[in-house]
């Protein structure tokens, strides 16, 4: 098997040695697991990978389907993996987008994407209706997209809550 690996220039191709471990396919899980998966970044992308990442689509993808033969659902676009860590919600709502579209070709692919406020400058979050405001647009994209939601947390909502009931 060969691997590219970046290199001054581009990229040069190294060939890995010894048999690769084969995961078991389709193994039965007691537990529902969803794996918050990472997304693949370009390395040979000429780009601050904070302010404007450079995402390669191929492989982000592929690393799904790894994941799903693995019999894994994915937690897309979250906080844990991708979010607040050079993906922003603009960049997030094209990882959403691909990885719905994608799921709808696996059997059996369960996914589900973070909605959160993180799209809402801090300045803007004066209410808790901002705040709603912010996690309904967030939402209404991904089941526009006939996904599923999972509510992240909101840094906005911590500044502007009054007690525990908020």
């Amino acid at each position: 098997m060969d691997i590219a690996l970046p290199g001054e220039g581009g990229r040069i191709r190294y060939r890995l040695v010894g048999q690769p471990a084969q995961p078991v396919i389709g193994a039965r899980f007691s537990r529902i697991a969803y794996a918050a998966a990472h997304v693949v970044a370009d390395p040979l992308a000429m780009t601050d990978p904070w302010s404007h990442p450079a995402v390669d689509w191929e492989r982000t993808m592929a690393f799904r389907h790894h994941l799903w033969r693995l019999g894994f659902r994915i937690a897309e676009a979250m906080d844990t993996a991708q979010r607040g860590m050079g993906v922003d919600w603009t960049n997030a709502r094209e990882l959403i987008r691909r990885s719905i579209a994608e799921a709808r070709t696996v059997e059996g692919a369960d996914l589900a994407s973070g909605a959160g406020t993180d799209h809402l400058a801090p300045s803007a979050a004066r209410t808790l209706d901002d705040v709603i405001a912010a996690y309904e647009e967030q939402f209404d994209f991904i089941e526009g997209l006939g996904g599923k939601a999972i509510m992240m947390a909101s840094r906005a909502l911590a500044a502007v809550a009054k007690g525990p009931d908020d």
